[in-house]
């Protein structure tokens, strides 16, 4: 994203921060004069565990439903996404689990709500090659995406565990270096950093480019493999009053997800052509080919592991005690899947 266009996102954010209150995020793009909804703005990350938003968007599945193209804006982590729904300057946004969870709990439930899944899985810890366990990161350098997103709790709550301290000042027996993902490729080669924990397909890119190592696959941590890395959050103001535009976009999701699921080597080169506009640059195929096989496409929010995600991110201290009841509303979702014979999705 342009660099204007961030500092505009970051100072409005913090403008409604300093207001007081994130639900009166505003903002809202003007309808027409019929009253019809102006396109929905839509936001996402190039990353691939983003692949029901890239596919959606290049296969014009999104316009199809939602009546014209959303205005899409890509961001590199989480918390610049929510900066971005605060703001108003997007209505809805693919985003992991603990952004949406600090964007519950910094609007007290008012602003945010979770209304799919996207995938499960994808993410890995890649380190260089001498080092062969958690005891061998003391002392190291570890990057991940953005402080306080998802794969940064998830890093620092693993170390923890492993009796190891990364302290969000940088000290401590390993020192965390949030850092955009392009960026952690570049230092990775460059040897100024020791690892990163990234999703795909940046993990893949460190394996296969700068012969780095897969340390730890996240899907390890997990019940049966399976964590929410993406879902659908949307701002609450314009779910009240855009309900029939938040039914369509539901309904573009389940079919984008449909057709990644059944059609995967058209959907790899769906995502390789929008990653491409975005950085000018495709994906070498078997670095496609890695990351998709690491990544499981779903509406279903496993809402089990963003439960449990918001209490790591507590014990790292990245997020005060929160009630999360009422963060999901799957209402519209499990309306659109069970017209779609599909089965329902739980919000436990």
């Amino acid at each position: 994203m342009h660099r204007r266009f961030r500092a505009r996102v970051a100072a409005a954010a913090l403008i409604v921060l300093a207001g007081g209150t994130l639900a009166a995020c505003g903002g809202d793009s003007k309808d027409d004069k019929s009253g019809a909804a102006a396109p929905l703005r839509l936001g996402y990350f190039p990353n691939i565990t983003h692949a029901t938003a890239l596919v959606g968007l290049q296969k014009g599945i999104f316009a199809k439903h939602l009546g014209a193209a959303p205005k899409a804006s890509s961001f590199n982590a989480g918390p610049a996404a929510v900066e971005a729904v605060f703001s108003g300057a997007v209505d809805a946004t693919f985003v992991g689990p603990n952004p949406s969870i600090n964007a519950w709990a910094k609007s007290h439930g008012k602003a945010v709500h979770i209304i799919s899944g996207a995938a499960s899985g994808g993410v890995a810890l890649i380190v260089k090659p001498g080092i062969n366990g958690v005891q061998d990161l003391k002392g190291k350098k570890i990057a991940t995406p953005q402080l306080g997103n998802t794969q940064d709790v998830a890093v620092r709550y693993w170390l923890k565990k492993n009796g190891l301290t990364a302290n969000k000042d940088g000290s401590g027996d390993v020192k965390i270096v949030p850092q955009e993902n392009a960026q952690t490729l570049q230092t990775f080669a460059q040897g100024n950093i020791d690892g990163a924990w990234v999703p795909e397909p940046f993990a893949s890119r460190l394996v296969l480019e700068s012969k780095g190592k897969k340390l730890l696959d996240e899907k390890s941590l997990w019940p049966g493999g399976k964590f929410v890395i993406t879902n659908l959050l949307v701002r609450q103001d314009y779910e009240k009053k855009h309900p029939e535009q938040v039914k369509k976009l539901l309904q573009a999701v389940v079919e984008t997800t449909d057709f990644i699921n059944n059609n995967q080597d058209e959907a790899k080169k769906a995502v390789n052509e929008q990653l491409s506009a975005l950085s000018g640059k495709p994906l070498k195929p078997q670095i496609l080919d890695s990351a998709f096989k690491e990544i499981q496409f779903t509406t279903d929010p496993v809402a089990s592991s963003l439960f449990e995600g918001a209490k790591h991110a507590e014990d790292v201290g990245l997020l005060e005690k929160t009630d999360l009841n009422g963060i999901y509303n799957l209402g519209p979702l499990n309306d659109v899947l069970k017209a779609a014979g599909k089965a329902a999705v739980s919000d436990k």
